[in-house]
């Protein structure tokens, strides 16, 4: 599989399970055979276009089946996808096109009642591209509509495509994914072909993913979990990939009804929020069977009863980071629900991880310290930017990560928190992380974020944002009260606050910064 890259993926795919349904997206359903033509067109489309090796193509669009066709098409054309987070405003979207040199970009003109080439103009952004591609919506003036852009495919042999994308190398970039910018500007990680195939072949090994699973795939189609571990995971097995571009419970619930869903990843607030809502029992949701979480802590209770009530029958947690190809830690199915809560498993094959101190050497087994990564998964580097990448990947090619973790004795990884998240109380340091998975052990808590805020006394202390659980109504004193009778007095957060929802990016990461900003602004 090292050799393997995304266009020969799409023609194996097509050849192992040319009849079986690969997509469904409302009224469209492809088989394996439809989904490669269409991929096959949209890459000649973009040939005829001019699009050269190597070339960048974005796509800012949701979560549908044009959105797979357009960046698979890319990758056959031998050209570069850069994915481009549909929260991005216009000014952010144009920096990332204006940084990559990009000349095509597909978009939509209707999601969420946001017009993406309207956010472009009004910013005065993307005057680099030589051409903007309506993959839905209405077409405005200087735009293609996808149905034209389409047409020009039958202008190029298909063996001439064929050839091009022969030509493509498991070392060569396949996409250029830019870091969520939770904690600063994005960086553009430069991944291969051949590592992204190879990791996610060990993925759905690890989770047990089938020709036979139906996949509602949540997360973000931009995200390294959306695209390589939903667009490429089914490539690879046979699965059937059902795109869902917003997340909202009730909608979520019924598909996953209507379609007979089996395979339904995503933060634990996903699950969580499930569990919570009053609709429960009045759908069926007995065809799910395999989860895949992680991004923020799992209680032990959570994985019980996203088995017992829900029925799932495999929960996977993993951890990964875009400069790895998305991936580095998995658990096992086998593994117990304690180990699974406690832990983002262990390395994938071929793949090191390692605990270190500040001088770059391993900690004793259940020490903190921070997380690095070495393997064929590390990107080739961040685009244009050698001082960041020499940085991040040092000389002998470990992957500094930024977070912070503990490794046991049997190699499974616990991540406590970035080293960005970290914050002193009096001298001693907080992990909010750690304090976020024991919050999650009183009732009326069902999601909670903590940050550190200033105080005059000890420094920083800790602020903790609160969702309740659904009939609950919890008292922020009797919350401080409970942490401080369960944690030691330095991890108690000081303030409680309960909020309705905690604000996220689209991949279900919760925004810190804006915590601390709305904590600075409550203390003022």
């Amino acid at each position: 599989m090292s050799g393997t890259t995304i266009p020969r993926l799409v023609d194996a795919a097509a050849e192992r399970f040319g009849d079986h349904e690969a997509f469904v997206d409302g009224d469209q359903r492809w088989t394996y055979a439809e989904y490669r033509d269409r991929i096959h067109a949209a890459a000649r489309a973009l040939m005829a276009r001019g699009i050269q090796p190597g070339d960048c193509v974005a796509v800012w669009a949701p979560n549908t089946a044009e959105w797979a066709v357009a960046a698979l098409g890319v990758h056959c054309a031998g050209a570069t996808l850069i994915p481009i987070n549909t929260r991005f405003k216009g000014r952010e979207a144009g920096d990332l096109l204006d940084r990559t040199s990009t000349k095509v970009l597909f978009t939509v003109t209707d999601f969420l009642d946001t017009d993406y080439v309207a956010l472009l103009n009004d910013a005065g952004a993307g005057r680099g591209l030589e051409e903007t591609i309506i993959l839905r919506g209405t077409i405005p003036e200087g735009c293609t509509s996808w149905d034209v852009f389409l047409e020009a495919a039958s202008t190029v042999d298909d063996a001439d495509r064929a050839d091009r994308s022969a030509a493509v190398g498991p070392d060569d970039r396949c996409h250029v994914m830019f870091t969520s910018g939770t904690t600063g500007a994005p960086k553009g990680a430069m991944l291969r072909h051949g590592a992204v195939c190879r990791a996610f072949l060990s993925w759905t090994e690890v989770i047990g993913l089938r020709a036979d699973d139906r996949y509602l795939v949540v997360n973000p189609f931009f995200h390294a979990f959306g695209l390589n571990s939903g667009i490429l995971a089914c490539l690879l097995t046979g699965a059937t990939l059902i795109p869902h571009p917003v997340f909202d419970v009730p909608a979520v619930m019924a598909r996953v009804a209507e379609e007979r869903i089996s395979m339904l990843p995503g933060p634990p607030a996903i699950y969580q929020t499930i569990l919570n809502h009053p609709d429960l029992a009045d759908l069926d949701l007995s065809s799910l069977r395999l989860a895949v979480t992680g991004a923020a802590p799992v209680p032990v209770p959570l994985i019980h009863a996203m088995r017992d009530t829900l029925g799932f029958e495999t929960v996977i947690t993993g951890y990964g980071l875009t400069e790895a190809s998305g991936i580095a830690t998995m658990c096992r199915h086998d593994d117990p629900p304690e180990v699974i809560s406690g832990s983002s498993g262990r390395a994938i094959d071929d793949v090191e991880v390692l605990v270190v101190d500040a001088d770059g050497d391993e900690v004793p087994r259940g020490e903190p310290g921070e997380v690095v990564v070495r393997g064929y998964n590390v990107m080739a580097g961040y685009l244009d930017d050698p001082d960041q990448t020499a940085e991040a990947v040092d000389a002998d090619g470990w992957l500094h990560t930024g977070d912070i973790g503990v490794m046991d004795a049997d190699g499974y990884l616990d991540i406590t928190d970035r080293l960005k998240d970290m914050f002193i109380n009096g001298g001693f340091n907080v992990y909010p992380a750690e304090v976020e998975g024991q919050l999650l052990a009183h009732p009326d808590i069902a999601q909670v974020a903590v940050v550190g805020v200033p105080d005059e006394r000890l420094g920083e202390v800790g602020m903790a944002f609160v969702v309740a659980t659904s009939g609950t109504s919890p008292d922020p004193a009797d919350l401080v009260a409970w942490a401080r009778a369960e944690m030691a007095n330095y991890k108690a957060p000081r303030r409680f606050e309960v909020v309705d929802a905690l604000p996220a990016n689209a991949s279900g990461k919760v925004l810190k910064y804006e915590l601390r900003e709305r904590a600075a602004a409550t203390s003022a």
